[in-house]
């Protein structure tokens, strides 16, 4: 006759039996190539930086890192495939803001944001407040004190609805409880069209979509929306520097995995990432795009993530954005 403890014995082993393999698979990663998932089209600041460090990543860890793109969805289709995937080390999301703002969007996502995890932050793009190069308007002070002095004749562009631009005017709004008009374009490009010919007051923008018309004089550069100035742009004062305490919103990218991926792939991945994004080339490559690099480890990503969120639930609310 077999006992309970006999019972309980062969259930432990079993349960060995099956931990082992992943036990081991986690102590000889990474033994074949790794999938790191863009949740954009090619060609955009994300796809960029992921196709700048995928290559040096590549080097460091001794397989190959295979950029894929899968877009959709602003962003959700991309995150969705990581979340399903095996937690094993060999798919990755190269996360970007939609990872935070999705939540407070979407009342139904198809992933669990419990499901991604944070590996490491990497950079941040601040956004710039702009208006015409010919507006009266000179300072966010005055921007301000104009938008409330006329509630609604003021109007902004952005490059669609739901969007990190859109909803940093609207944290902007939130802020300083103004209401100016939002006109929602098809991308940036088209926005900054509308800005240029006059259609608009003012727009967000992310800082290397318009430094080129800074710099030609097109647009004229309010304030920037990190906590500190840019290199790009030393003579651009802050939104924090102007009076609006708390402001901080970038465009920020990093690295996250399947949720349970093993602690030591994880932390193999973060000092691979924290070495690439201190190569000299890297970092000049990055600061001729307006990108600020900046390493942050698993923990510090994942409270950053925590209150990314939180910010971004609360301006929806505020402002009754609802993509559903």
């Amino acid at each position: 006759m077999i006992t309970r403890r006999q019972l309980g014995q062969s259930a432990a082993l079993a349960v060995g039996a099956i931990a082992v393999p992943g036990a081991l698979q986690a102590q000889s990663w990474p033994s074949r190539p790794i999938r790191l998932v863009v949740p954009f089209p090619p060609g955009g600041l994300i796809d960029t930086m992921a196709r700048l460090i995928g290559p040096r990543l590549s080097l460091s860890l001794g397989q190959p890192v295979v950029v894929d793109n899968k877009p959709g969805a602003g962003g959700n289709l991309g995150a969705a495939e990581v979340a399903r995937a095996l937690p094993d080390g060999y798919t990755l999301l190269m996360a970007a803001p939609p990872l935070t703002i999705g939540p407070a969007l979407y009342s139904t996502l198809p992933y669990k944001p419990e499901q991604i995890a944070a590996v490491a932050l990497l950079g941040s793009v601040p956004n710039v407040l702009l208006v015409k190069s010919s507006s009266p308007i000179t300072s966010l002070k005055q921007l301000t004190a104009q938008a409330k002095a006329s509630p609604g004749k003021l109007n902004y562009a952005s490059n669609g609805v739901g969007t990190s631009l859109h909803l940093c005017a609207e944290l902007y709004k939130s802020t300083t409880g103004v209401f100016v008009t939002h006109i929602p374009y098809r991308g940036a490009a088209a926005a900054m069209t509308a800005l240029l010919s006059g259609e608009v007051t003012m727009m967000f923008d992310n800082l290397p979509g318009a430094l080129a018309q800074i710099q030609a004089g097109n647009v004229r550069a309010l304030a920037v929306t990190t906590t500190t100035r840019s290199k790009s742009l030393p003579d651009v004062a802050t939104m924090v520097e102007s009076g609006l305490t708390g402001f901080d919103v970038s465009a920020w990218f990093g690295v996250a995995a399947p949720t349970a991926t093993a602690a030591n792939v994880v932390s193999r991945l973060e000092q691979a990432l924290d070495a690439v994004i201190k190569q000299a080339d890297v970092v000049a490559t990055m600061s001729r795009q307006g990108v600020e690099p900046g390493f942050s480890g698993s923990a510090s990503m994942t409270q950053f993530l925590a209150a990314d969120s939180a910010k971004w639930k609360a301006v929806a609310a505020y402002a009754k954005i609802s993509l559903d």
